[in-house]
């Protein structure tokens, strides 16, 4: 089987859309060495880490004006030009004109829900429900349950043409031996973010929960990310580090050595830095977002979302509480166990050989 996977993600540095198309076309092509993959764009992209060598790397040069449209025109010859037998839009969108099948992966519903966390994906607001509903997506992917039942409601789909295949963990993202900061160190003990700035992360609320905080206890903050142009920068104030994007590389060290990491998102699709820190044994204190909710299946400590109070109640209790933070550790990696990109190629695979079956009937 030849499949070419949408590459237009990787075009940007960080961000769980990025990991997930790296990711799962690396997985892919490992686990299905008789396949040829393809990952396709008609933008300058990266790929860092291995590459297998049935993994192929095309940035479409336009050859003509008609070309230039490229979900229109310049993706489908460039298909052609390589017999691709199926696509998989890897980030909200397939070709606009059915040739071939196509698979779809729909991340999450934020687009559609409150405007102010999605200000500029007008494009993908119009666009993929159209594709959905025109049927020139063959099939479709979520990351959860949770978003299954989200895009069945809300588009329409048959449950028969999208399913739920969960995400996973890189490889590399393993358990560091620990390196505790204690409070008569020159490095403070600290709780840390990890994931994008933006207003659907709901920020605010934990910086008001940790000041709160740490008007008793020496404890810092770590927020480490890309801040998207639509959230304001944070002024600096004592306790509070601001990395912004750190590579990968630094992530297990960041994960392995905080007392908690916090995630107080108002909506997920999956939610990958839940998983990536439990892969990396460390206890999370999370909002009550269902697929969050359901990657965690209980090994994260659940608070809502804007509840002050009861963020700064479990981040004190894990600070004053040893035995419980050594218990939450073990079961995050209890669960994160449970997931790997090698398993979620192999149920990708079999939406692929779906999607062809179903385009030729």
């Amino acid at each position: 089987m030849r499949i070419a996977l949408d590459a237009t993600p990787l075009s940007v540095s960080t961000g769980g859309v990025r990991r997930y198309t790296e990711e799962l076309a690396r997985a892919l092509a490992l686990a299905f060495p008789e396949d040829d993959y393809y990952l396709i764009s008609d933008q300058t992209f990266q790929f860092s880490g291995v590459r297998p060598r049935n993994l192929k790397l095309v940035t479409s040069q336009p050859q003509n004006v008609i070309e230039r449209r490229w979900w229109l025109v310049g993706v489908q010859r460039e298909m052609s030009r390589r017999g691709i037998d199926v696509f998989h839009g890897t980030d909200f969108s397939v070709p606009y004109l059915a040739l071939r099948p196509s698979v779809m992966t729909l991340h999450d519903l934020s687009p559609w829900m409150d405007p102010r966390w999605q200000q500029a994906a007008n494009r993908v607001r119009v666009r993929t429900p159209f594709l959905i509903r025109t049927g020139r997506a063959t099939m479709t992917i979520t990351p959860s349950e949770s978003v299954r039942e989200q895009a069945m409601a809300r588009f329409g789909i048959h449950s028969g043409r999208i399913l739920a295949i969960p995400e996973a963990a890189p490889d590399w993202m393993q358990p560091l031996e620990r390196v505790d900061k204690g409070v008569d160190t020159a490095e403070a003990p600290y709780f840390l973010y990890v994931g994008t700035l933006e207003p659907r992360k709901n920020i605010h609320t934990m910086l008001a929960a940790w000041r709160r905080l740490r008007e008793a206890s020496a404890v810092s903050l770590v927020l480490a990310g890309r801040r998207r142009r639509d959230f304001p920068a944070l002024p600096e104030e004592p306790g509070l580090r601001i990395l912004g994007e750190v590579p990968d590389s630094d992530l297990p060290r960041l994960f392995s050595d905080a007392i908690a990491v916090l995630y107080p998102s108002l909506y997920e699709g999956f939610g990958l830095p839940v998983l990536e820190a439990m892969t990396c044994g460390a206890a999370v204190v999370t909002s009550c977002d269902p697929a969050i909710m359901e990657v965690s299946h209980g090994a994260a400590i659940h608070v809502d979302a804007n509840d002050e109070a009861g963020w700064v109640d479990k981040m004190r209790a894990l600070l004053s509480n040893p035995e419980e933070l050594q218990a939450r550790r073990a079961r995050s990696l209890e669960r994160a166990a449970q997931f790997s990109w090698n398993k979620t190629a192999r149920l990708t695979r079999e939406v692929y050989a779906e999607a062809i079956r179903r385009f030729e009937r």
